[in-house]
């Protein structure tokens, strides 16, 4: 499937293909005057020229492609291959009245352009996998975020990233969590407490080759993790003793389905917009970072 752009208007000259690097015609925008007095004429130049990937657009990574753009991200493209479900409103920013059944890609984009109508939006409606990280990796973005729920594409996303040398944060699991004040920032060999992360890992060792994880050999990923155990969900009336039943507006889709979930845990979204917030905060911090060696030679 071929990615959808969402033109903006008035693009910020920086941004052209051909322009990309050049700084000569940098202006702030005073919708970024709050970000600029925090990282400055140069970082926000840094910025508008970057381009992130944003993997998984629900709970976790509908938050983190917001705030990105919110923070000035010029170009970013939004990977999933879901429609927008009733059951997402309590966590999920584009679930919104009149967007169910909507691809969630599109209903983000036109958000986003809406937010900043200069960003370069792309919008790549699929399931991220072995048969589609080569098209989706190969624009080579300058930070990924994994906000993936599913443990083999999230296994083989890492391993491709660390593969092609691409800065990546990682999003541990969200759902089961209460208290947003847990959250914190680790290497992924690090990271205890977390059973989805856990299993990460040991895929990692078993089939990608990565190094045992001890805190001594860290793999140089950034992961937003939370120390609170997982709650697990509580039983409603609703539900007349037979658990969960997907009501999805895709049923059965080919990649997965809640009904196939063994178990659905509570969400709330001041813990997934928590993960959102702060794997957006870890991706500013790569995008800032690779600018350091510019700006010290710069300075000298």
């Amino acid at each position: 499937m071929t990615s959808q752009f969402i033109p903006g208007a008035d693009a910020f000259p920086s941004l052209r293909a051909a322009d990309r690097d050049e700084g000569d015609d940098y202006r702030l925008h005073r919708r970024f005057d709050r970000m600029g007095r925090l990282v400055g004429d140069r970082g926000m130049q840094r910025l508008f020229a970057s381009h992130a990937l944003v993997i998984g657009i629900g709970g976790v990574g509908s938050w983190a492609a917001e705030s990105l753009v919110r923070s000035g991200v010029g170009v970013i493209t939004l990977v999933d291959f879901d429609l927008v479900c009733v059951t997402n409103a309590n966590r999920q920013l584009h679930a919104v009245k009149g967007a169910t059944g909507k691809p969630k890609v599109e209903v983000m984009g036109a958000r986003l352009q809406a937010i900043n109508p200069r960003c370069e939006v792309r919008c790549e409606r699929r399931f991220y996998g072995a048969d589609t990280s080569e098209a989706l990796l190969s624009v080579k973005p300058d930070v990924v975020i994994d906000a993936i729920d599913n443990l083999q594409a999230k296994t083989h996303l890492i391993a491709a990233c660390r593969a092609r040398g691409l800065p990546l944060v990682v999003s541990g699991g969200a759902s089961g969590r209460a208290d947003p004040t847990q959250l914190r920032e680790a290497d992924l060999t690090a990271v205890r407490g977390d059973p989805f992360l856990a299993a990460t890992r040991k895929l990692l060792r078993r089939d990608h080759g990565f190094s045992p994880a001890t805190d001594k050999t860290p793999w140089g990923i950034p992961t937003i993790h939370s120390l609170e155990p997982p709650r697990a969900p509580v039983a409603l009336a609703y539900d007349a003793g037979e658990g969960f039943r997907c009501v999805c507006p895709q049923g059965q889709n080919g990649m997965h389905t809640c009904d196939r979930r063994s178990v659905i845990y509570g969400t709330a979204s001041f813990v997934t917009g928590a993960f959102g917030l702060a794997c957006a905060a870890a991706a500013v911090r790569v995008l800032l970072a690779a600018d350091e060696p510019a700006r010290a030679a710069d300075e000298s």
